[in-house]
């Protein structure tokens, strides 16, 4: 099918029908997103004007992916929103300050690159109010990183925006990944020789014409340009057709025929153009000048619409341009961008400049090299990972004094860590090692190292890594020394598969002499880290609280670098109430800061601790928003709130199946601490399903593996299943170390838990005030479905000392908690312990929330309701204002209400 008035789009009738109900689609209010991708030539540039043209009256944004821009931070996204600056004073003010870093209109903190996805998400909303909005990016794999990043996830938040955002590009990118396709193929047999007919000059052989639509794949750039320089006794003949080389070359090829054919001059001005990414016409003429070209001289007719000045520079096609470049010699590329740096302005565009001047320069150049130094630094501070490593990296390449390169290389590694180019940094440091001069410069490079290894996932490598660069630190920076230590110490906690590591990183913390002057909180962690592996929770609680009490009071930047570290100690000292609010400000600060690469861990921490209070349904929210943003960003999270989740409410196939996932893929990778939750949730999970030899299997398994945390809170689960599998040996020993784990801690929460455990043991009528003591203390924490617990094993105690009126009461109150908590199988383990104990008893279901709302939704009208507008909603939960109404209409619908103020009262269970 032929779409009339444009012979690229022969045969494309059905790839414009799907453009057509996009335009439709966001003309009625919807969002669409689509990422065209197909080999060069095949149509994908005349599919986009196709688009636009069609796309009348609505508002268009178009940006181009460059090639030598790749490296330049948000190049591609300042292209984008340049027509939409005007706006940012609509935006909340940290999105805002985001975009001003980043595009370089303000000095600032580097942003995290998803709090600048929010603020163009912001942006496109607001344009959108006065219609819709067409986003076109043409060349989408040339994007610069930072720039497909930030538009991946914007493009995977817009919802209810009158919005259409389109990439083109040759393949699937790894950033668009999941984003709806539409690839471009070549054309049928029958519309590749119509399209084939019209662009010869005379009838061709037909067995001439089938060779070259069979060579050309059906591609239309091909049979638009391939015939285009060959004579009619060629095309008659099929000779001067190329046949070795790939489809691509073939017609960059036609193309490079035609630009030989051109003047010195003119050539040269195509160089330039190509050279200069930004297509600014008034730039290239400047730079050409410099080499002495002039439109009299350059400007011909023979250019033959390769390219075109007006508002911008553009060529006919991207494979005009990459012939361009690739085909002119070395030195004539080289002079092409001194002449581009020599007119770019080094104080409005300084980093384009030091990007022009590394590719003018074939040797080593200290000048040069300390340019990309200086380009680098600011790339970073506008939050330009990606784009920071790469001119750290050509700066070492540029430098000629061997113990600076070693410091640049240092530099260069750090940075492409940060940016996740790991086999560059590696690299890097090799260089760095074989250069460096000073053991200072090799520490650093150690830790650098170390720092690789632990972002590879290397769990074995990486703490004896970390800890080799802490002692190599010491005489020379004690502060980063002491930080080395604690990534070591928490590499090693978390990650490690085995305790050797963490107890020589203990020992080499516990012989540090003591910090002069007032402790800093990563003091007081390091030392209560090295003292509750060498001498047990004991003897640190102390210090573990104070450490705690420093880490919840820590300034923001401060908590931002060592959350972890907060949010990892606070479940030690057995607090619920300190790891409650713990979480829940680290998330808080993270989320408000942006940092959407660390926010699902920390909100997965706040859903665990939310799921031990007996709050599923808000800890379902949590866990919805954390794997949304993990979705969003593309950031790996492990299930392990969701594993302890589902495993309390009793969804046994739900929580089988990932259970079992998740220890086979953990284990494998050497993720122990994932192997040890996983168990913990199996133990959970059969102690309610009243499947105790199950659960006691479980418990062991998580009990062997020395993990901090998780492997002392399974022992009340091993307890409860060997007592009732009658292992009383197995119960006795896990009471000894809970003792030694929870005795110093005089918490409620400690001390209920101990005299529960306790209780499971005690002889006779010895066990009665031991389960009275555990009723009362855990029915002073927030913990109830431990208060739950201690209630339902106590009736079951009773019942068994044949005091059934006593058995029922208990048994009553932990039915109707669990029931209303949500935990299934504990309800109904307790409903046959009630029937057992004479009393009938209806089996209900778990209480739900009746109003039918999703997580998200049931998030919203939560923050809705406590008094937040739609763009505070939307700044929180990384949603655009028009996407949180969007949501607000179907809550207002399945609650049957009308208005925000009756959110507060509708939305059952606001804990």
């Amino acid at each position: 099918m032929a779409v009339p008035g444009n012979p690229r789009l022969v045969g494309r009738g059905s790839e414009c029908g799907v453009l057509d109900q996009m335009i439709a689609a966001v003309r009625t209010g919807e969002s669409r997103v689509l990422v065209v991708h197909g080999a060069p030539g095949v149509g994908k540039s005349a599919l986009l004007q196709y688009l636009e043209s069609s796309a009348t009256g609505m508002r268009g944004l178009h940006a181009v992916g460059a090639e030598s821009e790749m490296e330049l931070a948000f190049a591609t996204l300042h292209q984008l929103c340049v027509p939409l600056l005007d706006r940012l004073t609509q935006l909340p003010t940290p999105q805002r300050d985001a975009l001003e870093t980043v595009f370089g209109m303000r000095a600032g903190n580097p942003p995290e690159r998803f709090l600048v996805g929010l603020a163009v998400l912001s942006l496109l909303s607001d344009a959108s109010e006065g219609g819709p909005v067409l986003c076109v990016i043409d060349d989408a794999q040339w994007m610069d990183r930072a720039s497909a990043q930030v538009l991946a996830f914007v493009a995977r938040r817009l919802l209810a925006e009158s919005v259409a955002l389109v990439f083109a590009a040759r393949g699937r990118s790894q950033d668009l990944l999941g984003l709806p396709e539409l690839e471009i193929a070549g054309l049928g047999k029958d519309d590749a020789h119509a399209l084939l007919d019209s662009a010869t000059p005379s009838r061709l052989d037909h067995r001439i014409r089938d060779r070259i639509v069979a060579e050309a794949g059906g591609n239309p750039l091909a049979l638009l340009e391939l015939p285009r320089e060959r004579s009619v006794t060629q095309l008659a003949g099929g000779f001067g057709l190329l046949h070795t080389e790939s489809l691509p070359n073939r017609i960059e090829q036609s193309f490079l025929t035609r630009i030989e054919k051109l003047p010195a001059q003119s050539r040269l001005l195509l160089l330039i153009a190509a050279a200069e990414p930004v297509g600014d016409p008034a730039l290239v003429w400047r730079a050409a000048e410099r080499l002495g070209v002039t439109p009299a001289t350059a400007f011909d007719e023979v250019t033959d619409g390769l390219v075109s000045f007006d508002v911008r520079v553009t060529f006919r096609h991207p494979l005009v341009r990459s012939a361009v470049y690739r085909a002119a010699e070395d030195a004539d590329r080289r002079a092409a961008h001194l002449a581009l740096a020599e007119v770019t302005d080094p104080l409005g565009d300084p980093d384009r400049r030091a990007w022009h001047l590394a590719s003018a320069t074939a040797e080593p150049d200290e000048a040069v090299a300390a340019e990309l130094e200086r380009s680098a630094d600011r790339t970073q501070a506008r939050g330009g990972l990606a784009a920071a490593a790469a001119f750290r990296q050509r700066s070492v390449e540029l430098t000629i004094d061997t113990s600076r390169r070693a410091e640049r290389a240092v530099a260069a590694a750090d940075a492409s860590v940060r940016a996740g180019d790991l086999d560059a940094a590696r690299r890097l440091i090799d260089v760095a090692e074989l250069d460096a001069h000073s053991e200072s410069l090799r520490a650093r490079a150690q830790l650098v190292r170390g720092r690789i290894a632990h972002a590879a996932g290397f769990n074995h490598e990486a703490p004896p890594m970390l800890l080799d660069a802490a002692r190599r630190l010491e005489p020379f920076d004690m502060e980063l020394a002491r930080e080395t230590y604690l990534l070591a110490w928490g590499a090693a906690a978390w990650g490690a598969a085995d305790n050797a590591s963490l107890e020589a990183i203990s020992e080499a913390i516990k012989e540090l002499a003591p910090r002069e002057g007032i402790a800093r909180p990563i003091d007081l962690v390091l030392e209560g880290c090295a003292l509750l592996v060498t001498e047990g929770r004991g003897t640190a609680i102390t210090t573990l609280r104070s450490a705690m009490s420093a880490l919840v009071d820590l300034p923001v930047p401060d908590l931002l670098k060592w959350g972890w570290a907060a949010c990892g100690l606070s479940p030690a000292v057995w607090g619920e109430q300190v790891m409650i609010e713990t979480y829940a400000r680290a998330a808080e600060v993270v989320r408000t800061a942006g940092i959407l690469t660390e926010l699902p861990i920390y909100l997965a921490s706040l859903g665990a601790a939310t799921s031990l209070i007996g709050d599923f349904a808000t800890a379902t929210g949590i866990v919805a928003e954390s794997e949304a943003i993990a979705a969003a960003t593309g950031i790996p999270l492990a299930p392990y709130t969701t594993l302890i989740l589902t495993a309390m409410q009793g969804k046994e196939a739900e929580a089988s199946a990932l259970i079992a996932a998740t220890i086979e893929q953990t284990g494998a990778d050497g993720q122990l601490t994932g192997v040890t939750t996983a168990h913990w949730a199996a133990s959970v999970l059969y102690n309610g399903l009243a499947r105790y030899e199950e659960a006691l299997s479980a418990a062991k398994a998580s009990t062997r593996i020395a993990q901090l945390v998780v492997s002392v809170w399974v022992l009340p689960e091993l307890i409860e299943a060997a007592v009732r599998a009658g292992e009383d040996k197995a119960a006795r020993g896990a009471l000894a170390r809970l003792v030694d784990e929870a005795e110093a801690a005089d918490t409620d929460w400690a001390q209920g838990i101990l005299a529960r455990c306790r209780a499971l043991l005690a002889e006779g009528a010895s066990a009665d005030p031991l389960y009275r003591e555990a009723i009362e203390r855990l029915g002073r924490t927030l913990l109830r479905p431990e208060l739950a617990r201690a209630h339902l094993l106590y009736g079951e105690w009773l019942r068994r000392q044949s005091r059934r009126v006593d058995a029922r009461q208990q048994l009553r109150t932990a039915y109707d908690m669990f029931v209303s908590i949500g935990m299934t199988a504990f309800a109904e383990r307790t409903r046959r312990e009630l029937l057992a104990s004479g009393e009938k008893v209806q089996k209900r279901a778990v209480e739900t929330s009746s109003d039918e709302l999703t997580p998200q939704e049931r998030q919203i009208a939560l923050l809705v309701g406590e008094g937040l507008s739609n763009p505070e909603v939307g700044a929180r939960l990384f949603l655009s204002p028009r996407t949180v109404e969007w949501h607000l209409r179907k809550i207002f619908m399945k609650l049957s209400i009308s208005s925000r103020r009756q959110l507060r009262d509708g939305i059952p269970d606001r804990r």
